[in-house]
């Protein structure tokens, strides 16, 4: 038998309302003090993930740390979002969570999360201030790459297909889109 989870009524949830939350294979994340549930990923999702751990990890600097979701990005005590994938400084990162911006949050698209991780949650790491935030798309496939100037997100690249994307911040790479899915 599993355990059922009474949400409060009347209220915006917090961080607190979300460590209660079931460990039941959901994502579970906090946007404006609404509870977000998705699905588990699809396999060409995890496959970009995992390409893009390959790539990232070897070039990133001393002091930074590559992580996958789930883990908890706390921007505000109500907004705990998890991006696919972030790099951190790790003296930013706590055994729970970081509380603060990430360097990169990356998304990699899904069916159900599109239109979140599009607009919804970029909004939400460019007030917080998270310097890159990228997209990718393992269905096209594509990469997005924005970075913070002036308090707003400019995209920095773009590509498709056999297109590589080559970027020198956060991290100097260089990703082909149609090598993370193919």
């Amino acid at each position: 038998m599993s355990a059922v989870t009474t949400l409060p009524w009347g209220r915006e949830l917090t961080r607190a309302d979300l460590d209660a939350m079931p460990d039941d294979g959901h994502r579970y994340e906090l946007l404006d003090g609404v509870l977000v549930v998705t699905p588990a990923p699809s396999l060409r999702h995890q496959r970009a993930v995992v390409r893009l751990i390959q790539i990232l990890a070897p070039a990133l600097p001393a002091g930074q740390e590559v992580l996958t979701a789930p883990f908890d990005v706390a921007l505000a005590t109500d907004t705990v979002l998890q991006p696919d994938l972030l790099i951190a400084r790790i003296a930013d990162l706590t055994e729970a969570d970081l509380p603060a911006a990430p360097l990169l949050a990356i998304e990699v698209l899904s069916p159900s999360t599109r239109r979140f991780d599009l607009f919804t949650k970029r909004a939400r790491y460019e007030a917080a201030g998270c310097e890159h935030y990228w997209v990718v798309d393992p269905q096209e496939p594509s990469i997005t790459a924005w970075r913070l100037v002036d308090d707003a997100y400019a995209e920095v690249g773009r590509t498709v297909g056999e297109e590589a994307l080559v970027v020198s911040a956060p991290v100097a790479v260089t990703i082909t889109p149609n090598n993370l899915v193919d």
